[in-house]
């Protein structure tokens, strides 16, 4: 039964119940649900140097999949046989480029700096949405295996690896970074440092620089949580919604929980995916723009 309702599932909602777990109990095979499971990441090819685990697993090869695909969506719609009388492809390309053109560097970041940094946040909002994305596609990028004719292959699955801290804070960590070396090379290291300390008496140093500094740190925490989040919640309500059949096992609360997880899966994809992106290539440009010209 729980089969058969996997396959269901599978149909209605566009993707598989990937996580199901199989074990071996007493010569019989029980199925388990956990979506926490979506999150284990096991070493696919192995790659240890020393302390430092540069292993091939689940969210690298979203990764790598999304890295080639920003590229490709890049040279397709915006170098490829461009002409002045444009067709369907050129607009979607041009529709782009005037967000992250308008929308974010112009936002964010003084007029001397937007040749410098709009490649940076204009490639962030696509990487990043598009990371976004692949993460409600069905992809044969899964731990989990079925037999067919005896043929072991991966099961289809959903995963967002923006879905993982460990991805978005170093998305996050690249901002900082490009952050603190443009403010410092704007305004030198003098006059950046000290564009952090607001004008109030200086007996109230000891309270205010810490402060200042702890909300340099906060800005790398919120730009990487939010992201992270807002995408794992997403992905773990879908889950779990779908998880009810099988750990009530009851066929007839499909009739409830699939219209929820329909109706979550249709709201990250139309919404939280595209405005996530936004709002992380956004606050990069604000972070950047701030440190270039701190008296803004």
């Amino acid at each position: 039964m729980k089969r058969a309702l996997a396959s269901f599932t599978t149909l209605v909602l566009v993707f598989p119940a990937t996580a199901l777990a199989s074990t071996v109990e007493g010569g019989e095979e029980e199925e388990k649900f956990d979506p926490s499971h979506e999150w284990l990441l096991h070493d696919w090819i192995p790659i240890h140097l020393g302390p430092i685990n540069l292993s091939i697993t689940k969210a690298v090869a979203y990764l790598i999949l999304a890295s080639l695909l920003t590229m490709l969506i890049g040279w397709f719609l915006m170098r490829w046989k461009l002409g002045t009388d444009p067709d369907n492809r050129q607009t979607a390309g041009e529709w782009i480029y005037e967000i992250a053109q308008t929308q974010v560097a112009e936002q964010g970041l003084p007029s001397k700096a937007i040749a410098r940094w709009f490649p940076y946040v204009a490639s962030l909002l696509i990487f990043v949405f598009v990371v976004n994305m692949i993460g409600f596609i069905p992809l044969p990028l899964s731990d989990e295996k079925f037999t067919i004719g005896g043929v072991e292959l991966p099961t289809l699955g959903i995963y967002a690896a923006t879905s993982t801290l460990s991805v978005t804070l170093t998305l996050a960590l690249l901002t900082f970074v490009f952050t603190h070396v443009e403010g410092i090379r704007n305004n030198g290291v003098r006059g950046y440092f000290k564009s952090w300390i607001p004008e109030v008496p200086k007996a109230m140093y000891p309270l205010i620089v810490p402060l200042e500094i702890l909300g340099q740190f906060m800005r790398l925490i919120s730009l990487s949580v939010r992201l992270y989040a807002n995408m794992l919640a997403g992905h773990m309500l879908i889950l779990t919604f779908i998880g009810l059949i099988f750990v009530l096992e009851n066929v007839f609360l499909a009739a409830v929980a699939i219209p929820f997880a329909w109706a979550f899966y249709l709201f990250e994809v139309l919404i939280v995916v595209g405005i996530q992106a936004y709002i992380f290539a956004a606050l990069t440009a604000i972070y950047i723009g701030s440190a270039i010209e701190p008296e803004h």
